[in-house]
């Protein structure tokens, strides 16, 4: 699995809500629909768009499903838990960062390797500076909810992002919902493991960015 990441000149990082939305209106909506426990049959309707910018990489999320939650109001609480969507993304194909967003835009950011015990969380500066927008509709038979995100190249302290043109990186976009009256565990690109985990780089797809 591979996106060609088209490149969107008139944005920057400081671009918000509308302006991402219109920008990504006319690219391709990735589908995340991933059964990888069968247990697990429920799939909701989840798409994704992806953009970067000179500072920026740009995401916007399309669910609709049977149920809602949202609990968690602070960042870096299990907002995994809730009606959420994730993007974990390598640079150095080994350490990763998981962004993971509740339906109201609380997120969760860490780094490092899939080794749990050795991931760091991000400052609440670090969340602070990633722009997030959500917009929740009810619709016939569930909810309907979006979110446009612009997450800054600073974010990457690891890896000092100056451009993304022309590169290669490894990535996996998500939707869960663990505390769901359907618990979910979909993904982009296919994950080969006896139980849910979305922490294996090994199974991320490749994000190639426009020259």
């Amino acid at each position: 699995m591979s996106i060609e990441i088209p490149y969107i000149s008139s944005l920057d990082s400081t671009s918000t809500g509308n302006a991402i939305r219109l920008a990504l209106a006319d690219s391709e909506a990735h589908t995340i629909a991933s059964v990888n426990w069968k247990e697990y049959y429920y799939v909701p309707k989840v798409t994704f768009k992806i953009a970067f910018t000179d500072e920026s990489i740009l995401l916007n999320y399309e669910v609709f499903e049977k149920h809602i939650r949202a609990t968690y109001l602070h960042s870096n609480e299990p907002v995994y838990k809730d009606s959420c969507v994730e993007f974990f993304i390598s640079f150095d194909g080994s350490n990763y960062y998981n962004f993971e967003f509740n339906c109201i835009g609380t997120m969760l950011l860490a780094y490092g390797s899939q080794i749990m015990e050795k991931r760091q969380l991000a400052s609440h500066d670090q969340i602070g500076s990633i722009y997030r927008d959500a917009n929740i509709h009810a619709a016939p038979n569930g909810v309907q909810w979006d979110l446009a995100v612009n997450i800054p190249f600073s974010v990457f302290k690891e890896d000092h992002i100056q451009s993304l043109k022309g590169t290669e990186c490894r990535a996996n976009f998500y939707k869960c919902g663990d505390d769901l009256p359907i618990p979910h565990f979909l993904s982009w690109t296919a994950i080969d493991y006896p139980k849910p985990n979305f922490h294996l780089p090994a199974f991320f797809g490749k994000l190639r960015f426009q020259s």
